[in-house]
């Protein structure tokens, strides 16, 4: 049986996690840092060489991302630790996956070499995932200047202000944002927080959605919460697990440079970034909603005008999937016209060359990293605001999933990705998945008329003045009109 606590969005209030120091960890945790060069990896190891959580149950993976000279490990280190260097590709992203492949612990920190996290650091991030196994915590982190300190002074500290000048530090802007949702517990898009880099998950989710893109040079930490934000998890800030990071941020120093540098890789992967997506006509790598539509056995006209109606409405930021027995298709010798799957021979040459149209046998269990899902029946075209009011009205309260009861008795459905991923992660064999998600984001049954609105009744024709005689001759003038004038020039003077 599932013993998953069902928490409702990101409200993870019901859990209670062990007090620090007063617990016995039983999970293995491996630390991966990304280094290239770093110049302050001395000082980010000798802190994990002091952490509270049991050395045996903690490993350090030291990811070299092509340092020269290759990087040398100091001798105040953690006991359990290790190098590792990728086999191809560079950057921070393709480290981490090279680092979290190579783990062998439950858990994957995620922490930079140039951060120094507090003693109780790992423990911190580490306690949450002994409640449950589907959580993303995040921890905490002030900026400052680095100052002349040895490993030593580091690994003796009680606590960071020991060390640092905490009163001077830059707090990151994730923390305000934290402070302002409660801890995140009423945030709408919790992933957003998670742009620093010392977060913790299961290695099996970590895996699960793909590890970080290597394509994204900036930003590749939030693109990644926002697909975790997808599988269905919860985030929880841990206000305990504090952390300095030595240097100010990128963006302090050339701001414009910065954002450029990430808004292209968030507007092409992150549809929710509806900010980031307002070039008319475009089409993008994640497309905001997926419409499934099963076309077995369906005609060719009905489809024709469910698929023109899907890809010109008013949101256009859309796929259309065509569920039907396509992989039965064998392209051997045949009688063409005599073909008994000739109809669905037809509708694959018809829609397998546009790119907005994907053909499978059945639809995947959620449309990740799409957001939204539209399933409905194929013969009830879409109205041109059909998807954007249905999207419309689930993004008030983000509900899960918003069913519409159509006249004859069938249903046409927008599902909320996140919520269909949690539901399948708590789902034991046979349990509803709309039963979950009821718990968890809420399900909502509503009428068409809003979102299939009726034709406008017809208006009655414009009066107008009534029409001259048409042989009238103009009495301000004596003009007369074409035909008069005519009979006048045929007739005998």
């Amino acid at each position: 049986m599932n013993t998953r606590p069902a928490m409702p969005q990101n409200d993870y209030s019901a859990l209670v996690p062990p007090e620090l120091g007063a617990w016995s960890p039983t999970l293995s945790v491996s630390v991966v840092i990304p280094a290239h060069g770093g110049p302050h990896l001395d000082l980010t190891l000798a802190a994990l060489a002091a952490q509270t959580y049991p050395g045996h149950l903690m490993e350090v993976l030291v990811v070299d991302d092509g340092s020269e000279p290759p990087i040398r490990l100091p001798e105040l280190r953690p006991d359990n630790i290790r190098v590792v260097r990728p086999e191809t590709g560079w950057g921070i992203s393709n480290a981490v996956n090279t680092g979290a492949k190579a783990a062998d612990g439950e858990i994957i920190q995620r922490l930079d070499a140039d951060m120094v996290a507090c003693r109780e650091h790992i423990e911190a991030m580490a306690r949450w995932h002994h409640v449950t196994d589907y959580l993303v915590t995040i921890g905490m982190k002030k900026f400052v200047e680095a100052p002349p300190l040895t490993p030593g002074e580091v690994h003796r500290a009680g606590h960071l202000g020991e060390v640092f000048d905490l009163a001077q530090a830059a707090s990151s802007s994730t923390e305000a944002t934290i402070a302002k949702t409660d801890g995140l517990r009423k945030s709408r898009n919790p992933y957003h927080v998670c742009t620093g880099p010392t977060i913790a998950l299961p290695r099996e989710i970590f895996h699960a959605v793909g590890g970080l893109d290597p394509g994204v040079t900036r930003g590749g930490d939030t693109e990644f919460a926002y697909r975790l934000a997808m599988q269905g998890v919860v985030f929880v800030p841990e206000l305990e697990a504090q952390a300095v990071h030595l240097g100010l941020p990128a963006q302090h120093r050339d701001r414009e440079r910065a954002v450029r540098a990430v808004e292209p890789h968030l507007a092409q992967r992150i549809p929710l970034r509806r900010d980031l997506r307002k070039d008319r006509g475009r089409r993008w790598l994640v497309p905001y909603v997926e419409i499934v539509l099963d076309i077995a056995g369906t005609a060719e006209s009905v489809v024709r005008q469910a698929v023109s109606a899907a890809l010109d409405g008013k949101l256009q930021d859309v796929v259309v999937t065509l569920v039907a027995p396509w992989s039965r298709l064998r392209d051997g010798r045949r009688s063409v016209l005599e073909d008994p799957s000739f109809d669905l021979r037809m509708m694959r040459e018809i829609y397998t060359h546009d790119d907005r149209i994907r053909l499978i046998d059945e639809a995947a269990p959620t449309p990740a990293p799409t957001p939204f899902r539209y399933r409905g029946p194929v013969d009830v075209p879409l109205h041109r605001a059909t998807l954007e009011r249905m999207i419309e009205t689930v993004q008030k309260d983000l509900t899960g999933v918003l069913i519409v009861d159509l006249p004859d008795g069938r249903t046409a459905r927008l599902e909320r990705t996140s919520a269909l991923a949690r539901a399948r992660l708590l789902a034991d064999p046979g349990d509803d998945l709309d039963d979950i998600i009821d718990t968890t984001h809420g399900v909502r049954h509503v009428p068409p008329d809003r979102y299939w609105p009726k034709p406008a009744p017809p208006q009655a024709p414009a009066a107008t003045a009534p029409a001259p005689e048409p042989f009238a001759v103009a009495a301000d003038t004596g003009e007369r009109t074409l035909l008069g004038r005519l009979k006048s020039a045929l007739r005998p003077n």
